[in-house]
């Protein structure tokens, strides 16, 4: 159990031993029990709702064990996380301020990060090109303008990639990576079920049940690769790609950029086309349309699938998973502090 995720009102996690229980009232016999036990040696993260009780003993060892907890409110707001202390790596945050302040070390970082991401998102488009011209029996005339309009945009992109590589500015690259995923998102939409439309990218707050699961998801991501840059002694807040800027964990921006198609759009598109989500796991507030409490715990449920399921990655030469090679990205980033060169952003297949 990588990732328990405790989405239930008023529990209370408590230490017993080297497991954590999870105490609440039971429905069969409507009396408070332990509803299960997670032992902390098969935990790696936790995730809890701001309505879950933790003792302090529990907290205190689920830290001492490595693991860190993030905290979400009850309409799925991230809230807060506690992290293991880091490892005492003055020396490597040192020079990660000094390196990010060179402006030649900052745009091969970003350059690398922006192909990554052109390069994923092209990938995604082909291949939903492909299973849906494989579920085809024969091209009618306006699955053939379809085609023609996804043939041209992977041309497009492919075009860019080019330029992207002589870029001479963080901007100009900033630049590139928005056109891009613009079109991106043009022509993926064109695999959504038609009862769940997608125009365009809306956030704070998501306007769409597509924004939403967009948003929830990449929240996700983004702590993730926060507190694993934590672990590995570098600060998330110094960015190459998202200039550095107070109120956000910049460098954890930059390094899930290639992971977004990957993982975050591709996870969309597989809970709408599949029926695992439906107009009932969402509900309208605050403005926006927002997974609710049940569209949640589903959503947790396939991220977690997608996260840990082992594949064979011609990139690394071994098997991996997409949480692994999340990690990784920390490792080599820091690597890249001494030798650009170690900085290999994520590839898929």
């Amino acid at each position: 159990m990588p990732t328990a995720v405790i989405n239930k009102s008023d529990v209370r996690l408590q230490l017993a031993g080297e497991r954590l229980q999870v105490y609440g009232r039971k429905p069969e016999t409507d009396r408070d029990e332990v509803l299960r036990e997670i032992p902390l040696r098969d935990l790696d993260r936790l995730i809890i709702s701001d309505s879950v009780h933790f003792t302090t003993p529990a907290l205190a060892a689920v830290l001492r064990a490595g693991v860190a907890v993030q905290v979400f409110s009850w309409s799925g707001t991230f809230l807060g996380s506690f992290l293991p202390e880091p490892n005492k790596h003055g020396s490597a945050r040192l020079r990660q301020y000094r390196r990010t302040l060179e402006p030649e070390f900052a745009l091969q970082m970003a350059g690398r990060i922006v192909t990554a991401k052109l390069y994923n998102q092209r990938r995604v488009l082909q291949r939903l090109g492909a299973c849906r011209a494989a579920k085809l029996p024969a091209i009618e005339q306006e699955d053939l303008a379809e085609h023609e309009a996804l043939d041209a945009t992977l041309k497009w992109m492919d075009g860019l990639l080019a330029p992207v590589s002589k870029s001479g500015s963080i901007d100009e690259l900033r630049g590139y990576e928005g056109t891009s995923t613009a079109r991106y998102f043009q022509a993926w939409a064109g695999f959504l079920p038609d009862e769940f439309p997608f125009e365009r990218r809306s956030t704070r707050p998501p306007l769409n049940p597509v924004n939403a699961c967009i948003s929830f998801g990449s929240t996700l991501l983004y702590h993730e690769a926060a507190a694993f840059i934590h672990a590995h002694g570098l600060d998330p807040a110094l960015g190459t790609l998202h200039a550095t800027e107070d109120g956000r964990w910049s460098l954890a921006l930059d390094l899930i950029e290639p992971f977004r198609p990957v993982l975050v759009e591709a996870l969309a598109l597989d809970l709408f086309s599949h029926q695992i989500l439906n107009a009932r796991h969402f509900e309208a507030r605050n403005g926006g349309v927002f997974l609710n409490e049940e569209g949640r715990k589903k959503f947790f449920l396939q991220y977690e699938r997608r996260m840990d399921r082992q594949f064979m990655s011609e990139c690394a030469g071994h098997r991996t998973s997409l949480r692994q090679q999340l990690e990784n990205q920390s490792v080599m980033f820091k690597a890249a502090l001494d030798d650009p060169a170690r900085f290999e952003p994520f590839l898929m297949n």
